[in-house]
């Protein structure tokens, strides 16, 4: 398939808000088709995915983003349909993966998007757009976390925290493919979950502080909050890892890991080619495998966000573009 093959509209339905907010400020908005620039391609969205991190800029200011309006939205799976001079990855009719830079390249929640082609890899073939969409941001963290941050081997202690949720059952996966022993927090009711996914030992955070009775880890992810990467500090070995998602906080309990003899390092995702082969790989192999909480069209991205934010999902929301 050519681009000449390709009929691209020249404006586009996305989902898009005006103010900061509850789910009720997202609306759909008509934008004009992007145009890919240099390296970069454009794809039809089939599906993209929500994060913590969409409802946390939709409500605040300050995180990373200015004062809206914008568009939403790091997750992407569907099909390339231009491409930018100096392309050579990818072609028209080539079905990719891929997360938008961290944090300015959002826009993904939308019928079209363009990005960098070293932000994509070739969709996994045995995963479905949606399945396909739901991977690359918290799988890209939880894969730089434990490969590329701590170089996690078999045989050693990983400890995640809030082991169901997006970030924490992509962990698993990645820790288990790798020959570790996994020990994960979630609520009871999401014990037998991570059990199936290869959990080695569950702790419920609401009964049992773990800090009180997990010792000799060698890596902990943590995407809570800075008390939560503080307290985990306790529970590594000597020359241990922690990985914390939450910046806020760091100096101190970076500060703590020193004088324990550990480290502590604070991770944000980056858009990543050969991460995300890394990811493809793993899905086909059938070791990584995403969990969808729940699928929304694109124009329901409002009663999305509502579920997301309730804290009660169990792996990816996603909206799919028909």
């Amino acid at each position: 398939m050519s681009e000449k093959d390709i009929i691209i509209p020249t404006t586009m339905k996305a989902i898009g808000q005006d103010v900061l907010g509850g789910p009720e400020v997202l609306h759909e908005v008509e934008l004009p088709v992007p145009q890919p620039g240099p390296s970069e391609i454009l794809v039809r969205v089939r599906a993209t995915a929500l994060n913590p991190t969409d409802w946390g800029h939709r409500r605040r200011a300050g995180l990373f983003l200015p004062a809206p309006p914008f568009v939403l939205g790091w997750d992407v799976s569907g099909e390339v349909v231009a491409t930018g001079i100096g392309v050579t990855l990818f072609k028209p009719g080539d079905e990719v993966f891929g997360m938008l830079p961290y944090p300015h390249g959002h826009g993904a929640a939308a019928e079209y998007v363009t990005g960098p082609a070293r932000a994509f890899a070739r969709k996994p073939a045995n995963l479905d757009h949606a399945q396909s969409a739901a991977i690359p941001l918290a799988a890209l963290t939880a894969y730089q976390a434990l490969v590329d941050t701590a170089n996690v081997q078999a045989g050693q202690r990983v400890l995640i925290h809030a082991a169901a949720g997006g970030v924490g059952h992509f962990a698993v996966q990645i820790a288990k493919a790798r020959g570790a022993y996994v020990i994960g927090t979630a609520s009871t009711a999401n014990h037998d979950f991570l059990r199936g996914i290869g959990v080695d030992e569950v702790i419920d955070y609401r009964t049992t502080d773990f800090a009180d009775t997990v010792r000799d880890i060698d890596m902990v992810l943590d995407p809570i909050d800075a008390d939560h990467a503080q307290r985990s500090l306790r529970t590594l070995r000597p020359g241990g890892l922690l990985v914390s998602l939450r910046a806020n906080g760091g100096d101190h309990y970076k500060a703590d890991a020193e004088k324990l003899g550990v480290r502590a390092e604070i991770l944000l995702v980056e858009a990543d080619h050969t991460g995300m082969e890394a990811l493809r790989e793993l899905a086909e192999s059938g070791a990584l495998r995403p969990t969808i909480a729940g699928s929304f069209p694109l124009a329901d991205a409002a009663k999305a966000h509502a579920l997301g934010e309730t804290g009660r999902t169990v792996g990816k929301l996603v909206l799919t573009v028909e």
